[in-house]
């Protein structure tokens, strides 16, 4: 079993009522949940890394 560790970061506010839409639509108990499930799904498609983080989006540009 893994310990779970309180991380602060700072988010966009339409990101933040994304991941209530995410709470609200698949009736998980807080956004922490939320965050942990897609760092999950990221995680066990670390075969994408390059895309992720090598590919320029400006949704906040």
């Amino acid at each position: 079993m893994y310990e779970k560790k309180e991380v602060p970061f700072t988010i966009y506010s339409d990101q933040d009522e994304m991941l209530q839409q995410i709470v609200e639509a698949y009736d998980l108990p807080d956004k922490s949940k939320a965050i942990r499930c897609l760092l999950d799904y990221v995680e066990e498609n670390d075969g994408n890394w390059d895309d992720m983080f090598q590919t320029v989006r400006c949704n906040h540009c």
